[in-house]
């Protein structure tokens, strides 16, 4: 008989014995492991990973982990050859004796043969997978050392909470790292292999501490800890910890940049699952306090130029009322706000509960602007009192206030009434000089939509355009104090098409006037005599060479900034106005490491050997670092420019920002019909980009400008962002004389002018005293190539004027003839293709 069980054995072991899975690539294998992404800090962004698994060599588990996992399952792991023929014994009589106990069966697979089946084989469940898992184990025990087969085993199982392996389980369930974990809870994770689901500590908390308990025992059963270590163990509370939002930095809108340029790097698979180490330059405090900038601005406007578009939901009956409550869920962008039942009307305020029973309320200071929307832009009449706005048993989103609007300081639990705004935007922060994003956010919020607006929307950036064509002129020989002719003109466009006519934003015309006013008061009709001055191609040149767009027709519509492009790409131009005209690309991940903390990629590819020494004494000195970065404006012109920026914060569309009390500069813009607002502004280390606008392009409102919609954010965010900093002024280059001039005339101040200023020029074209001056004047000409839209070339039309002993008054003596027949040009800026085409330029850009 043992011939025939010897003989039927070697029979069924040559039969499963065939064809079985490879099993020798475990020697060197590496486990699928999570990539993390990190902020500037060193605080977790965010895990990109197929399977949340952080990867532990077996020399850096702790004994207490090995020791809960060995007494769980598989206790004579470092004596059986990969099979425990007595555990097959023992759990054979053990469920044998269990029949009709209702308790699970015991097991007897080891933990060589739980890698063979995870590594190698299926879940079926058959005698045949238990065979061939058998002859696997046995031969992997040949291969691979017990400690190699325990570190797959480790590193690879599932512990359910979206956590494989132990180091990734002991953080999403304790926050802790493996060597921090207790007795009991490494007992818990130990529990956990069999089935997971089972015993999740929060749903299933009396089964996890039963199971949990019983791993405690077989450790002290095993000698593996003390009596009384099992009792205190025991008695432990069994509890989940997340993570402290203090260890964590949330922003969706940048991680998942990163996420797209890691996976266009190094590919999906190694992204997923190589364990990169992923450090990027955003700034978490710059971070926070852009977020809320751009949602406090959006939620502003919305509530200045939309209305209130209903409660969340409507309870008719009040019965278990706050059961009901509960299971209302928070609609997408509203997750930071707390959902509340309208319960009573009191005076003039309404009265609200929530959920866990605590009372509220919300004065009518908060709901004022609540006037009703109605469909196709339109409002409903005037509200006088809180019953206009809510009806009992609304129930709407609310958020604690300690102030209102006045300042007036509010008593406990007051809140404001809240809403998810429908207009959308976007704000970058950037690093001027290094091109190293500090922060970003692409919309309200990325629970509404994951379309990044600062990254992917191209948008029409309008007179936040001008100052590149302004410095085009510059760089061509004109001045800040060049006269430039702002009045009115007619521009033929070509056969069939009417007469163009541009208009400045306030509809008016002011003669002749300095270059740098045109800047600081956004003037469109200088801007095109300017652009027609120096020449469309030189214009598209210069989008190109600070890269704002790739391609631009040569139409003159397109100088008021008439070509879209993203806010990231308008915020790295402007980072090279300030930065002296250095070329820089945006840059959001400062270093990847691999799985074993090699560096595969940074963004500084300087070359630095006395950065990585060692070595340090008192009298150190920094390495002298090569700046390799191109050249690719005249730092003297962009000097001149950042100086006609400061004057749009101190006398121009962004006056606002006077009183920040800091060097500040930028320019806003804003389209025709208000469609899209900006502003981006700088101090001399710092550039911020702002956005506002509808996804389906529609006008903000009759009155909505960038200095209205964008300013505000901007100045919320730099207040905060300079706080408690020096103010650095902005650097002049060499090569620059400083005059005084009368900022309105651009003529030499004269003694007592109280609108003088100091001007910079290059030496040689300062203004002087008693010399006549040039006015750009004379209308748009061109002449068109074959009758091709577009296609024109310009004649600089200039004359010659003298001033009068002030050096205020420009007298035009001559006026240029006007040659050819003008070129076509758009009448205004591109519109979407399901918008019916306008006839005539609004002048509307701002």
């Amino acid at each position: 008989m043992l011939g025939i069980a010897a003989v039927a054995a070697l029979l069924i072991f040559n039969h499963y014995s065939k064809d079985l899975p490879d099993y020798s690539y475990l020697k060197d294998y590496q486990p699928p492991i999570l990539s993390r992404i990190y902020a500037d800090d060193g605080r977790m962004m965010a895990t990109i990973a197929a399977e949340q698994r952080v990867f532990v060599p077996i020399k850096a588990i702790p004994k207490r982990v090995i020791d809960a996992f060995l007494s769980a399952e598989d206790q004579d792991f470092y004596q059986h050859n990969g099979v425990d023929y007595s555990g097959i014994i023992r759990a054979v009589f053990v469920n044998l004796e269990n029949l009709g106990r209702d308790r699970h069966p015991m097991g007897a697979s080891t933990i060589t043969q739980q890698v063979a089946k995870n590594m190698l084989l299926t879940n079926e469940v058959s005698v045949a997978r238990k065979v061939k898992e058998a002859i696997l184990a046995t031969r992997l025990e040949k291969v691979l050392t017990k400690d190699r087969i325990l570190e797959i085993y480790l590193n690879e199982i599932f512990l359910g909470n979206r956590s494989y392996g132990v180091a990734a389980a002991a953080l999403n369930y304790f926050n802790k790292s493996l060597d921090e974990l207790t007795i009991a809870q490494a007992a818990y994770l130990a529990a956990l292999p069999k089935a997971p689901n089972s015993y999740n500590p929060v749903r299933e908390h009396d089964a996890a501490v039963a199971r949990r308990n019983w791993v405690i025992d077989r450790m002290q059963i095993n000698g593996r800890i003390t009596s009384e270590e099992a009792k205190l163990a025991q008695a432990e509370p069994l509890e989940m910890h997340s993570r402290d939002d203090a260890e964590t930095v949330t922003a969706d809108y940048f991680s998942e940049e990163v996420r797209r340029q890691l996976v266009t790097q190094f590919g999906e698979d190694e992204v997923l699952e190589g364990g990169l180490a992923v450090k990027t330059s955003l700034n978490p405090e710059l971070q926070a306090i852009a977020t809320r900038a751009l949602r406090h601005g959006l939620i502003n406007f919305d509530r200045r130029e939309r209305g209130w578009r209903g409660p969340v939901a409507h309870m008719t009956g009040f019965s278990d009322w706050q059961k009901s409550l509960k299971k209302i869920a928070t609609p997408a962008g509203g997750e930071e706000w707390t959902l509340a039942l309208v319960s009573a009307f009191k005076d003039s305020e309404v009265e609200i509960a929530f959920a866990d029973n605590k009372r509220g309320r919300i004065p009518w200071s908060e709901l004022s602007w609540a006037r009703r929307e109605l469909a196709n832009d339109e409002f409903g009449p005037a509200i006088h009192k809180p019953s206009d706005v809510l009806s009992l048993g609304d129930v709407v989103m609310v958020e604690a206030v300690k102030a209102g609007d006045d300042g007036k300081a509010y008593p406990e639990n007051t809140y404001t009434l809240r809403q998810v705004p429908v207009v959308q935007g976007a704000i970058v922060v950037m690093d001027p000089h290094t091109g190293r994003v500090y922060a970003m956010n692409g919309g309200f919020s990325s629970h509404i939509s994951q379309f990044n607006r600062a990254t992917q929307a191209n948008r029409q950036p309008g007179s936040a355009f001008k100052p590149f064509v302004y410095m085009a002129a510059l760089d061509k020989g004109f001045t800040p104090s060049s006269l430039i002719m702002d009045a009115p003109f007619e521009y033929f466009q070509g056969p069939g098409l009417p007469l163009w006519h541009p208009e400045n934003y306030s509809q008016e015309f002011y003669g002749p006037t300095p270059l740098r006013v045109g800047i600081e008061k956004s003037r469109n009709v200088m801007t095109v005599r300017l652009a027609n001055a120096i020449g469309m191609p030189t214009i598209v040149d210069y989008a190109k060479k600070f890269g704002i767009a790739d391609d631009m027709p040569e139409l003159l519509s397109f100088s008021l900034g008439a070509k879209e492009t993203t806010p990231l790409k308008l915020v790295t131009a402007y980072g090279m106005i300030v930065n002296g005209g250095k070329r820089i690309t945006p840059s959001f991940i400062d270093r990847v490491q691999d799985r074993d903390g090699k560096t595969v990629w940074r963004a500084d590819k300087r070359d630095c050997n006395a950065c990585t020494s060692s070595i340090w004494s008192p009298d150190y000195t920094a390495p002298d670092v090569p700046d390799t970065r191109e050249q690719v404006e005249d730092p003297r012109t962009t000097y001149q420019m950042v100086s006609i920026l400061e004057g749009v914060v101190q006398r121009g569309t962004a006056v606002k920002l006077k009183d920040v009390g800091v060097p500040l500069a930028g320019k806003t813009g804003t389209t025709n019909e208000s469609k899209d607002a900006w502003f981006v502004g700088f101090t001399p280390d710092l550039v911020c980009g702002v956005f506002a606008g509808f996804d389906d392009p529609k006008p903000l409102g009759s009155h909505e400008t960038g200095a209205s919609v964008a300013v505000p954010i901007f100045k919320e965010f730099i207040t905060q962002a300079i706080k408690g900093k020096p103010a650095t002024p902005f650097r002049v280059p060499p090569g620059l004389r400083e005059v005084r001039i009368n900022v309105a005339t651009g003529a030499l101040a004269q003694p007592g002018d109280k609108d003088a200023i100091w001007e910079s020029f290059i030496p040689g074209t300062e203004p002087q005293e008693g010399q006549p001056r040039t006015i750009l004047d004379g209308s748009v000409t061109g002449a068109a190539s074959d009758g091709a839209a577009g296609a024109m070339t310009t004649t600089p039309a200039a004359t010659s004027a003298t001033m009068s002993d002030d050096g205020t008054n420009p007298v035009i003596i001559g006026a240029p003839p006007v040659g050819g027949p003008p070129a076509p040009i758009e009448t205004t800026l591109p519109r979407p293709a399901s918008q019916s085409p306008a006839t005539t330029g609004t002048g509307g850009l701002y």
